[in-house]
């Protein structure tokens, strides 16, 4: 499944000490779906930060949640 909504999400050591943001501007994705998750709507999110689009909120849910399904394996010592 391909997520267009993910070109929204940069990721930018210079910026947000590298946490994936939206469009390059200083809002996380973090920041996003910690709202929505507190139980904030998607309109109370775009007046909180007027900068943000319909579409940068559902590109930060679609990038947890490609994000979540992630696995992290280690490495084995050679």
């Amino acid at each position: 499944m391909q997520f267009p909504q993910l070109e929204r999400i940069t990721i930018d050591p210079r910026v947000m000490g590298g946490k994936p943001c939206i469009r390059g501007i200083r809002i996380t994705v973090g920041t996003i779906t910690g709202l929505l998750a507190a139980g904030e709507t998607p309109e109370s999110v775009l007046a909180l930060y007027p900068s943000l689009e319909h579409d940068d909120i559902y590109a930060a849910l679609a990038y947890a949640s490609w994000r979540a399904e992630e696995q992290d394996l280690p490495l084995k010592a050679s």
